[in-house]
This record gives structure tokens, sequence and C-alpha cells, in this order.
């Protein structure tokens, strides 16, 4: 069901050779759901190529806020997962951050 506090919300980043998700996706994609007011990641996923992956980010990123940036999300990314796709999620996360910027901005002009 649609929820109008919340948003949704994707990153990209080029995936590095010789990742398994590299011979599905050129890219990688972070999904976020985040409430509109607090900038909270509700729900994520990403394009990871094991299902066991894409839980493990989800999780890692769900109660991050992003209304203030990503470093402390970029943190939890680069001490908990090792593997050769960091590099990709951080630049995902950060494109995604980028995108909620830029609709907060349009927002504040809006209201």
């Amino acid at each position: 069901m649609f929820n109008e506090k919340t948003m949704f919300i994707a990153g990209h980043a080029r995936l590095p050779q010789g990742m398994a998700a590299k011979s599905v996706f050129e890219t990688l994609t972070i999904t976020a759901e985040i409430d509109r007011k607090y900038g909270v990641i509700l729900e994520a996923s990403c394009t990871l190529a094991t299902e066991h992956g894409r839980q493990f980010i989800g999780q890692l990123l769900k109660g991050f806020s992003i209304k203030d940036g990503v470093d402390e999300a970029i943190d939890a990314i680069q001490t908990y997962y090792q593997g050769k796709g960091t590099n990709a999620l951080v630049a995902s996360l950060k494109d995604l951050a980028l995108h909620y910027q830029k609709i907060k901005v349009i927002e504040s002009k809006i209201l």
C-alpha cells in the first residue's frame, strides 16, 4: 500500500570485474524506502548476486538516516561487508543520498 510519508530511491554504481553480479548486471543498484521527514532507511535492497548478500546489505542499512549524510552507513559497509563490491556499494549509497538531497531541495522550494 502506498504511503506518502515515504519515498523510494535508487542509487547506482559500476560493478568491478570479477563479481558474480557482473555477469547479470553492469551496475550495482541500492534501492531504499526512506522516511521523507527524517531520512531514515526503512527497507533497503541491492543487486548483489546472492540472496544472502542482498539481505545482509538490507539489514545493514536499515535504520540509518541519510538526512545529514551517509558517513555512518559507509563506515558500516566498509566494516561489515568484506567483498569485491564494497566500493560499488559505497558509490551506490552516495548516489542514492544525492538523489535524496535533490528531492529535499525541490520539496523545500514547493512548500
